[in-house]
C-alpha cells in the first residue's frame, strides 16, 4: 500500500487559524462600516442643496412670473401673504376691483429646476423638499425632522419618497400614486389605502367631487424630463 497516498488523504483541508481570524476581523469591520453609512444616510442624511438658477434661467422664471403678476397685480411671493397697503381703502378695508379673464393666461409651464427655486425661496423648505419631473411622473424627496421625544426615532431624520403619474391618456388626465417609501422601505399598498397605482380620477370621478371637476379643469398636462406643462380649460 502506498503509504504517500493514505499520509495525504489525512492531512486536514480549510483555512488556517489565522486565515479564519483575518475573515472574521474583515466582516466585523465591513458590518460596522455598513452600520455606520445606513445610519447616518437614512436617519442623519445632509440637507437638500436648494437650487440657484444662471442668469438665463432667471429670466426665463422671471418672465413667466411676470406674467401671472400682471394677471393678479400682486408679486409671487407676496400671493399667500399679508394684503399690501395699495389693495386697502383709507378705512382699511379692501378695495373693490371688477373681474376680468382678459389678460389672464391658462398655461402653466416650469422647468424642474424654476420649480424648485420657488421651493428656494423658502430656504428651510428647500434644504429638506426636493422635487424631480421625469416622464409622466412627478417625484418628491422629503426629510422629515422626528420630535426629539418621540420614542426610539426622537432627535433624528427620515427619508420619505413618494411618486406621482401625470399624464394625458385618450383626452382625460390620469393620475396615480406610484408608491412611497420610508428609509428606503416602500409601504405596503394596504398602508396607504389601497390606492398605490390606482387611476384616482377613473376611480373617484365618476360622479361629482374633486376628482371630476379636476379632471373636467385640465385640457392638457404633460411632464416630461425636467418640466412640466399643463392648460387650463376655460
Amino acid at each position: 500500500m502506498d503509504t504517500r497516498s493514505l499520509s495525504s488523504e489525512k492531512k486536514p483541508g480549510g483555512y488556517t487559524g489565522l486565515q479564519v481570524f483575518g475573515f472574521v476581523a474583515a466582516g466585523v469591520v465591513a458590518a460596522i462600516v455598513a452600520t455606520v453609512f445606513v445610519f447616518r444616510f437614512f436617519f442623519f442624511p445632509a440637507p437638500f442643496k436648494p437650487v440657484e438658477l444662471n442668469d438665463r434661467e432667471r429670466r426665463d422664471l422671471g418672465v413667466k412670473l411676470e406674467k401671472i403678476e400682471s394677471v393678479s397685480g400682486i408679486a409671487l411671493e407676496d400671493m399667500f401673504g399679508p394684503v399690501s397697503p395699495d389693495e386697502l381703502t383709507s378705512q382699511g378695508v379692501l378695495k373693490p376691483e371688477a373681474y376680468s379673464e382678459a389678460e389672464a393666461s391658462r398655461r402653466v409651464a416650469l422647468t424642474e429646476r424654476e420649480f424648485n427655486a420657488l421651493i428656494a425661496n423658502n430656504t428651510e423648505l428647500a434644504r429638506k423638499l426636493a422635487i424631480d419631473f421625469a416622464p409622466d411622473l412627478i417625484s418628491a424627496k422629503l426629510l422629515v425632522p422626528v420630535d426629539p421625544d418621540f420614542p426610539i426615532l426622537g432627535g433624528k431624520t427620515i427619508r420619505v419618497r413618494a411618486g406621482l403619474e401625470l399624464a394625458l391618456r385618450q383626452g382625460r388626465p390620469v393620475v396615480k400614486l406610484r408608491g412611497v417609501s420610508l428609509m428606503g422601505i416602500a409601504l405596503p399598498n394596504a398602508w396607504l389605502g389601497g390606492i398605490k397605482n390606482v387611476d384616482l380620477i377613473e376611480q373617484y370621478g365618476g360622479g361629482p367631487g374633486f376628482w371630476k371637476g379636476f379632471a373636467d379643469g385640465i385640457d392638457t398636462v404633460m411632464v416630461t424630463d425636467g418640466r412640466l406643462v399643463i392648460l387650463f380649460n376655460e
